[in-house]
């Protein structure tokens, strides 16, 4: 398989928690990755917190569009809940999403924020065997 026929997606979502917001981001958040983790496509999800800054940082990994179209019907009582309490600064898609999903990424997010496309050049994904949480 060569770099340009992959078809895995990697998202970066950088949110800024809402002033007096952040226990109530952080119980979202916890309650959206469970759910992911059991009924989810991605195949690996990583949120990080900067409470100094009042940011976060989701990492997604997809295998393809059609995963993440899955993601979005499942999830989206659970993004609507983490949403009340951030607004997203920047999402970067890593990869090459097919028509559909830029649309509905550009949709999703409007004007809000930055967004960025970044085409695959060339790597490998090595996950041990388990999950862990």
């Amino acid at each position: 398989m060569t770099a340009q026929d992959s078809t895995t997606l990697l998202f970066r979502n950088t949110m800024r928690i809402a002033e007096g917001h952040l226990e109530g981001f952080l119980d979202a958040i916890t309650k959206a990755v469970a759910f992911a983790a059991q009924h989810g496509p991605q195949l690996m999800v990583e949120t990080f917190v900067d409470e100094e800054r009042m940011l976060a940082h989701s990492f997604q990994l997809y295998e393809d569009s059609d995963a993440v179209r899955l993601h979005w019907k499942l999830a989206d009582p659970y993004i609507q809940e983490v949403m009340k309490h951030c607004q997203v600064e920047r999402f970067e898609v890593f990869g090459a999403p097919d028509a559909d999903v830029v649309a509905g990424v550009r949709s999703a997010l409007g004007e809000q924020c930055a967004l960025t496309f970044n085409p695959r050049i060339a790597g490998f994904v090595r996950f041990a065997t388990g999950h862990r949480a």
